[in-house]
């Protein structure tokens, strides 16, 4: 699959700071740049190789608030008011993630991923049989492309 450029605005920085806050807050800095690389990912993969948009949303903030892709932000979620009212000092660590991978000064630890799940929840249907690329903290990392 081919890879677009994307650019970056200061709403993407946003809501992907927030996804992190909402699906990786807890882990490990490794833990929540590997969340952020399967964000960038997605958002860079042109999976038709058409340069039409992808099932999954296109920019940064589209790929994070795709319904039903990253739960935290699913309207009944009970993290989504959390993530919505974090502040700066709360968002500090997952924006430090978020610069570090989409400056490239971290490299992706999941090998190119673009799915993931937390092994506190039963394995998704999307899951089942596969093998992860990479285990990286409490999360699954898979390459479904």
């Amino acid at each position: 699959m081919s890879r677009i450029a994307i650019p970056v605005t200061f709403a993407d920085l946003e809501i992907m700071a927030r996804t992190l806050y909402g699906e990786a807050r807890g882990e490990s800095p490794m833990g929540q740049i590997a969340v952020a690389w399967c964000i960038r990912n997605r958002a860079e993969l042109d999976l038709g190789q058409d340069g039409k948009p992808d099932w999954w949303g296109e920019s940064i903030a589209g790929v994070c608030q795709k319904p039903f892709q990253f739960s935290c932000w699913n309207a009944m979620d009970p993290m989504r008011p959390k993530l919505l009212a974090a502040n700066s000092a709360q968002l500090k660590d997952c924006l430090a993630a978020c610069f570090a991978v989409l400056s490239g000064e971290a490299p992706d630890p999941t090998g190119g991923a673009t799915h993931y799940y937390a092994d506190t929840i039963p394995t998704p249907r999307w899951a089942a049989g596969r093998s992860p690329v990479a285990i990286i903290g409490r999360h699954r990392f898979f390459r479904l492309i």
